[in-house]
């Protein structure tokens, strides 16, 4: 990531291509469509209701930060949650707005366009029982910002869920093997650039173990664990076909299952407040 990235650059680049907008083929924005673009999140992601314990947030006042579509949303308001989603793009949240009206849901969320660097400028504070964000802060110029605003909307104990990137993932080497030809010296320059599905993401941070818990200062970590290595051919994918790439197609199951663990490209944390 260069440094003239702006915040500017981040929400037009979502505006653009919204995450998981291609997840269905369907009509964009039917009941149909929602339901696709679920089912193949979860399926490709499968340890997102797990780390999320959506059914554990009945009854409780739940903030999602980086709502994109609104998957997880959805899955918080189907279990009982109220919630306040929020966006930087604009367009990521009128297909979540569009969601909760298909489904029936409105009533129980509030969506705010907003930079979560200046979170307090637009959505009122008050106290959540929870705050979840999955893979968005890493997008943002200035993550630290983000969690220092993070801790005004919970009180002691309150409990944050997030997911960011992992440094030492096997994403980070695969994108240096096919982008960079072993060209380690360009990581910063080649790890933003191909994170995404959409070539070119401005901003991407990723982080190890030792530097989310200095990112998280005030925050006492409860759990923390790496998972997901997307084993699938892309231009397979593309066409909504699940082909394996040979090197994960041969592998034993248990295998693969051990080697998410241990390189996964998402580093998942659930810390309280102090």
């Amino acid at each position: 990531m260069t440094n003239n990235q702006t915040i500017e650059d981040v929400k037009n680049y979502w505006n653009k291509r919204p995450c998981n907008i291609r997840h269905s083929n369907k009509e964009v924005g039917t009941r149909e469509y929602f339901d696709e673009v679920e089912k193949r999140k979860y399926f490709v992601e499968p340890h997102i209701p797990g780390f999320a314990e959506f059914e554990k947030w009945k009854g409780k006042n739940v903030m999602e930060i980086g709502c994109g579509l609104g998957t997880d949303t959805m899955s918080f308001l189907r279990s009982g949650a109220r919630v306040t989603a929020i966006d930087l793009s604009k367009e990521s949240v009128m297909m979540a707005e569009k969601r909760a009206e298909v489904f029936g849901l409105q009533d129980r969320v509030d969506f705010y366009v907003a930079n979560a660097e200046k979170l307090d400028d637009v959505v009122p504070i008050k106290q959540y029982d929870l705050i979840y964000s999955f893979g968005v802060i890493h997008h943002t110029p200035h993550p630290e910002v983000v969690v220092e605003k993070i801790k005004k909307y919970l009180p002691k104990g309150g409990v944050f869920k997030m997911m960011v990137y992992y440094k030492f993932s096997w994403k980070v080497l695969w994108i240096i093997m096919r982008y960079g030809k072993f060209q380690f010296w360009k990581i910063k320059e080649l790890v933003p650039k191909y994170s995404e599905a959409q070539v070119g993401s401005p901003v991407t941070f990723y982080y190890s173990r030792r530097e989310v818990k200095k990112l998280l200062e005030g925050f006492e970590i409860k759990n923390i664990f790496v998972d997901h290595i997307f084993p699938f051919s892309i231009p397979e994918y593309k066409k909504y076909e699940y082909k394996k790439v040979w090197y994960f197609r041969f592998m034993p199951k248990s295998l693969f299952l051990l080697l998410e663990k241990m390189f996964g490209w998402h580093l998942c944390i659930t810390a309280v407040k102090k």
